[in-house]
């Protein structure tokens, strides 16, 4: 008995994915609820569980394949015994009728590009690989035998007979490089690489950003030491009592959510030719991954406590960094804050997050000479980045919401007593 593998239902705004990895190959024994296959979408890896309890006897669907949702990628045996492919036809056949090996191993990338150039089949060439997994080294082998007879009979007179030639096949055209790009030379090596759906998705969108939006920028600066004396005073208490450090991000998330209850148009959307005023704070956070830049949402983040603002964080870090973040954990947010300061960026203009109205850009803490009471002081002073649309947002708007922000900051008492 048999079970097929099919893609999960996707999310509304994605029509398809890219098959990224198979934890298991053909003849691995697979348990109920076990990671079997990952599947990037332009938003999140899908991690797709086995359904039953088995032996994987069929991959369908290899590596780097493009699938729809319910579409069959694999073949589960539940009894345990799996079974060979049937042999196919045609050039699967030997001259005198027997069979070669078929190979049900999936064909890695450099494997399939050969095949597809030279127009060979898989049975034509036996493998050598484990688990008859067929290897690049199988197929140049299997070339350079089929070329030795071509050769030799090249160099004899009397091999004139047109016919006796093997075909000739035409290598894929080359890719034509984008004007203005170098050229490509031997001693110059370039790579060209695919985008990433993930990455292509976050260029789709923050083009969609420049050109749909009437994006400004508000700049100011803020004095951390309050929120720095905070930290170093209660930090190790604070750790010792919720298992989390107390970060920065933390008290802009709590600022930024009363900031935005006193200024609803920044926590607002352009819905066609309406404005819709979201009566909540769902504060999406940026996160750098390998695969890109995710956004989770806090959700209710206005009655969420320091303590569980970065507990989920480090939960959404340490699963964005994975892949394993769920759409409904990143998508619906209605404000963002970005944090260019981990990377030492000292002042940058972030861009929208549509259809949300801002974003709030932090950087990087250093000392500065500041004017206090008349005194030239020196202060842990940060510069802050408001991006707003300016369709919905005016500039009165724009600059007293980031004034609020800061006046919360450098007075986080008020904040934690809702002052």
């Amino acid at each position: 008995m048999t079970t097929e593998v099919r893609v999960p239902a996707l999310p509304e705004s994605v029509s398809d994915g890219v098959v990224v990895v198979w934890h298991k190959q053909p003849g691995d024994d697979i348990e109920r609820d076990e990671a079997l296959v990952d599947i990037e979408t332009d938003k999140v890896v899908l991690e797709v569980p086995a359904p039953v309890d088995g032996v994987l006897e069929q991959i369908l669907s290899p590596e780097g394949e493009q699938v729809t949702a319910a579409q069959v990628i694999g073949v589960i045996r539940t009894n345990g015994a799996a079974t060979a492919p049937p042999t196919a036809a045609g050039p699967d056949q030997e001259p005198g009728g027997a069979a070669l090996p078929q190979h049900d191993q999936p064909l890695g990338p450099a494997v399939r590009k050969l095949l597809a150039e030279h127009r060979l089949q898989p049975g034509q060439i036996p493998a050598t690989g484990k688990r008859g997994r067929l290897t690049k080294g199988d197929v140049l082998a299997y070339l350079a035998q089929q070329a030795a007879p071509a050769i030799a009979a090249a160099g004899t007179p009397a091999a004139t007979d047109v016919a006796a030639k093997p075909p000739v096949t035409k290598a894929p055209p080359p890719v034509a490089p984008t004007p203005g790009l170098p050229e490509i030379q031997e001693d110059r090596p370039q790579k060209r690489v695919p985008m990433s759906r993930l990455r292509a998705r976050v260029a789709e969108r923050l083009l969609q950003a420049s050109l749909g939006t009437a994006m400004l920028t508000t700049f100011n600066e803020v004095n951390m030491l309050p929120v720095k004396q905070l930290r170093e005073k209660h930090g190790k208490a604070f750790a010792e009592r919720h298992g989390v450090r107390l970060g920065y991000m933390s008290f802009f998330v709590r600022a930024a959510a009363e900031a935005l209850k006193r200024h609803p148009d920044i926590n607002a959307s352009i819905d066609g030719e309406d404005i819709v005023y979201h009566g909540f704070c769902d504060i999406g956070v940026a996160i750098s991954t390998e695969r890109g830049l995710v956004v989770p949402i806090l959700r209710n983040a206005e009655y969420m406590s320091l303590a569980e603002i970065e507990t989920d964080i480090l939960e959404f870090a340490e699963r964005g960094k994975s892949g394993k973040l769920g759409m409904e954990e990143i998508t619906g947010g209605t404000f963002t804050i970005t944090n260019g300061g981990v990377f030492g960026s000292m002042l940058s203009t972030p861009i929208l997050n549509p259809p949300q109205s801002a974003i709030l850009g932090m950087h990087s803490i250093k000392e500065r000479p500041v004017v206090i009471d008349g005194e030239i002081v020196i202060r842990p002073i940060m510069y802050l980045a408001l991006t707003y649309d300016h369709r919905i947002v005016d500039g009165k708007s724009a600059v007293t919401f980031l004034r609020t922000l800061i006046d919360l900051l450098e007075e986080p008492a008020s904040m934690m007593l809702d002052l």
